[in-house]
């Protein structure tokens, strides 16, 4: 019996360092199949806040979507991909122009990953002297990289003018960023740059188009669970946007 228990606990221990990897600044965790949320921290208004990421494993490399908050966190990331999946990053998408999303820009594209933001990203980034991308979008644009597909969609104007979402359709997964308020969320952040007013029919777009998402993944706090964009329309309402 206690043979038993011992095992049993070696067991979960090791499944859980499988499916979570954590530090004071950085986690990561199995979402589903090949795609993996990562957590990264940085600072509003004195606030500790966490930030989330994601990366998809290919044949041909890790895709990392938006980069960590805190930037001395760029290289641990990319090392832990490394260590974890034998991968290295071949490709980096961002989702806005905000340093919780692009800035991760330069280096990444300096240790060798194609850089992509759309076109308007790309212009906000140069109006703000932000890191650019090597490459950029105009349109909603499918990607395939290795034996996988994904798109990016964007919705109208919300958090920022320029904020996109990701789709993965096989997995069912919808990657919003800070574009979609987490269940935790109590207030809508930081809209200095953005449009609430024209948020709410943003969202309304991402609903009607992704609807059947399993995963819905904000771009702060709690990511687990699906009702993140009804509370995102929730939150608006509450400050008199909808």
């Amino acid at each position: 019996m206690k043979y038993f228990l011992s095992s049993l606990l070696l067991f979960f221990t090791w499944h859980v360092g499988w499916s979570q990897t954590t530090t004071d600044k950085l986690t990561i965790t199995h979402l589903t199949g090949n795609l993996y949320v990562y957590t990264s921290y940085g600072l509003f208004k004195g606030e500790r806040i966490p930030a989330n990421g994601m990366y998809l494993i290919t044949k041909q490399g890790a895709v990392l979507f938006d980069a960590p908050w805190d930037t001395t966190q760029f290289k641990p990331l990319m090392d832990s991909i490394a260590k974890r999946h034998h991968k290295r990053i071949t490709m980096h998408i961002a989702t806005h122009w905000h340093d919780d999303r692009s800035a991760g820009l330069t280096f990444y594209g300096q240790q060798g990953a194609k850089t992509y933001t759309s076109q308007l990203t790309d212009r906000l980034c140069q109006e703000q002297h932000k890191p650019r991308a090597q490459y950029t979008f105009n349109r909603d644009t499918v990607f395939h990289v290795g034996e996988y597909i994904f798109e990016t969609y964007y919705p109208g104007e919300g958090h920022t003018k320029d904020n996109i979402v990701i789709w993965f359709q096989n997995d069912r997964v919808l990657y919003g960023g800070c574009f979609i308020k987490s269940r935790e969320a109590t207030n809508l952040g930081n809209v200095s740059d953005g449009n609430a007013e024209a948020w709410p029919q943003s969202i309304r777009n991402v609903q009607k188009k992704f609807g059947q998402a399993a995963h819905v993944i904000p771009g702060h706090d709690d990511w687990k669970g699906k009702q993140s964009l009804n509370h995102t329309l929730l939150l608006l309402k509450q400050e008199g946007f909808e």
